[in-house]
């Protein structure tokens, strides 16, 4: 084998652990479409939506009600996230990607976390506010 060979070895195992990772990622945390979120915000008290997205996303349109701490952010922001212990924390971005990976730190920092699926493209294109 020549070095060529080792190089595209290892890079086609990165990208198998980086697919299986997602896969598994996926499976761990709970998904709600738009619909289901939305029923679920009127149902229930302890039901929290988190927006993730940066400052400007979040300054061009957000979802009403929302809080916001961006995913590069959620690991320093346990002290502020402390109020929501009891809540179910739904985290959206806008097509669901970086949601899902603040729902998986804030499920490994010990929250109720779930993920919005589509994000606030879904949630707009459903017609919700």
């Amino acid at each position: 084998m020549d070095a060529s060979q080792i190089i595209l070895y290892i890079l086609i195992a990165l990208i198998v652990f980086y697919i299986v990772r997602k896969i598994i990622l996926i499976k761990s945390i709970r998904h709600y479409s738009a619909q289901e979120a939305s029923q679920k915000l009127k149902k229930e008290r302890n039901v929290v939506l988190l927006d993730v997205r940066t400052d400007t996303e979040r300054k061009k349109n957000s979802i009403r009600g929302s809080y916001h701490i961006p995913v590069t952010s959620i690991s320093n922001s346990e002290t502020e996230l402390k109020k929501f212990k009891d809540a179910e924390i739904i985290c959206y971005c806008s097509t669901g990607n970086r949601s899902l990976n603040a729902a998986a730190k804030l499920k490994k920092l010990g929250f109720n976390a779930s993920n919005l699926r589509g994000g606030i493209i879904r949630w707009n294109a459903a017609g919700l506010k």
